[in-house]
C-alpha cells in the first residue's frame, strides 16, 4: 500500500487550479512508509482523493503529481502513454528534426526534460521520483521514434543543474550508453549549427526560441543588425541569412562566442555576421557614446531572476537593457525583446519596457507578441511551464 499524504485545510491551492506541485508546509500529515522517491497518495483534509505523485522529503516541492487518477497504477503501460502522447503531439504542432520531446509538467512528466537534435537526445532530470524513471523513459522514446523510422545514435545526460542539490541529488552528465560525437551538427530555420551537448549551456541549444527566430528574419532584409546575449549565434545567424547587410553578435562568453563563430563560417557567413566577447551592459552606453544606429536590435538575454526575492533588481536589469536599445535603434526600426524567467510574468515585462520607452521618449508599435515554441508548451495552471515572453516592437521618436 502507497502511503498517504493529506492536505492541510485550505491548502493544495495549486493543484486544486489544475498544478501539480504540493509543497511541504501544505501537508499536516503522512501515513505510511516510504521512502524518497516513492509514489504516494494525496487526499484533501476531509479524505478526497487528489491523485498521485512522488514524494521528496528534501525538497520544498513535497510531491510532484503524477496522476489525478488515485487508482491509476504508475507502471510502464502509464509510462509508455505518456512518452508516446508527448511525441504525438510534437509531430502535430513542430518540425521535429530538432526539438523539445519532453517538457516536464507540461507533458505530465514532472522534473524531466528531453531535447532531441538530429539523432541524439539530450536528458535533464530534475527530481528524485522521476529520476527512477528515466531509463525506462529514454527506451520508450527511442522504441517510439524507432516506428517512424529515427534511429537514435546517443543519448548524453545533462543533469548538472543546482536545483538537483535541492532534491538531495548529485549533479551529473555523462553518456548513457555507448560514447559518440558531441558535438552534433543540425539545421534550423535554414541555419546549420554545431551543438556541443556536453558542454553548452543547459541542454546546448536554445530550442524555445526556434520560432521566435524564424520571425525576425523577414525584418533583417538588407538590415544593419545588433543581437545582444547572441550565445552561440542563433538570432545573428537567422538575420545573416535572411540577407543582412551586417550583424554584430555580442556574449561575455568567450566559448560560446567561438562556437558562434564557426556556426557563421558554416553557414558561409563570415563576411557579414561578426562576433564580440564583451559585456552587454558596458557595450550599449558605448556603442551610444559612438553615435551608432541599428536598424534592428535583438535582446535575447539570460534569466535575470530565478526566484522572487530578486525581481527588484531583474526589473532594473530589464529596464535599462530595453532603454540603452532603444536609443541605438534608428527611428523607425525594430527591437525584438524577451524575458525567459517565468517569474518576470507577462504584465511585470509589459510594464517595465513601457516604462523603458517613456525614459528615453520612444514610442512603441508593437508587430507581434510571442512566447516559447509548441514544443514547449504552457500548460495552463502550471505557472512554471510559461516563461519566454518575446516582443518585437518598431521603435519611433515621439511626433
Amino acid at each position: 500500500m502507497s502511503a498517504i499524504a493529506t492536505l492541510k485545510k485550505g491548502e493544495g491551492r495549486t493543484i486544486k487550479a489544475g498544478g501539480m506541485w504540493i509543497f511541504d508546509n501544505e501537508i499536516a500529515a503522512i501515513t505510511g512508509d516510504f521512502e524518497n522517491g516513492d509514489i504516494v497518495i494525496v487526499k484533501d483534509f476531509d479524505g478526497y482523493p487528489m491523485g498521485r505523485g512522488f514524494i521528496n522529503g528534501n525538497s520544498k516541492i513535497r510531491i510532484r503529481l503524477m496522476t489525478r487518477h488515485v487508482e491509476q497504477e504508475i507502471d510502464s503501460d502509464f509510462l509508455m502513454g505518456r512518452v508516446r502522447d508527448a511525441w504525438e503531439y510534437r509531430k502535430k504542432t513542430v518540425d521535429t528534426s530538432s526539438c523539445r520531446v519532453i517538457f516536464g509538467v507540461a507533458d505530465f512528466l514532472p522534473g524531466i526534460v528531453v531535447d532531441k537534435f538530429s539523432d541524439v537526445l539530450v536528458v535533464e532530470s530534475l527530481a528524485l521520483g522521476i529520476d527512477r524513471f528515466k531509463l525506462e523513459i529514454i527506451d520508450d522514446l527511442k522504441k517510439i521514434m524507432a516506428e517512424d523510422g529515427i534511429v537514435i545514435r546517443g543519448v548524453y545526460e545533462r543533469s548538472d543543474a543546482k536545483v538537483r542539490l535541492n532534491e538531495g541529488m548529485e549533479r551529473v552528465k555523462g553518456f548513457i550508453g555507448e560514447e559518440f560525437d558531441t558535438n552534433v551538427p543540425i539545421e534550423e530555420n535554414g541555419v546549420k549549427y554545431i551543438v556541443d551537448v556536453k558542454d553548452g549551456q543547459k541542454t546546448g541549444f536554445f530550442l524555445d526560441q526556434k520560432y521566435n527566430r524564424l520571425a525576425i528574419q523577414r525584418l533583417c532584409k538588407g538590415a544593419k543588425v545588433l543581437d545582444c546575449f547572441t550565445h552561440t549565434g542563433s538570432f545573428a545567424l537567422n538575420a545573416g541569412i535572411a540577407g543582412a547587410a551586417s550583424v554584430l553578435g555580442v556574449d561575455a562568453s568567450e566559448l560560446a562566442v567561438h562556437q558562434a563563430e564557426e556556426n557563421a563560417a558554416l553557414n558561409g557567413l563570415s563576411d557579414t555576421v561578426h562576433f564580440k566577447c564583451e559585456d552587454v551592459f558596458a557595450l550599449l552606453p558605448e556603442l551610444e557614446r559612438a553615435g551608432e544606429k541599428f536598424d534592428v536590435v535583438i535582446l535575447d538575454p539570460p534569466a535575470f531572476t530565478k526566484s522572487r526575492s530578486s525581481i527588484k533588481n531583474a526589473v532594473k536589469g530589464y529596464r535599462e537593457i530595453n532603454l540603452r536599445a532603444m536609443k541605438l535603434v534608428k527611428n523607425g526600426g525594430y527591437l525584438a525583446t524577451c524575458s525567459c524567467s517565468h517569474f518576470m510574468d507577462y504584465e511585470l515585462f509589459t510594464k517595465t519596457i513601457h516604462q523603458a520607452a517613456q525614459n528615453v521618449h520612444k514610442r512603441l508599435r508593437q508587430v507581434e507578441y510571442r512566447t516559447q515554441a509548441p514544443d514547449h508548451p504552457i500548460l495552463w495552471a502550471a505557472d512554471e511551464s510559461y516563461y519566454l515572453k518575446f516582443y518585437i516592437f518598431q521603435v519611433v521618436d515621439e511626433r
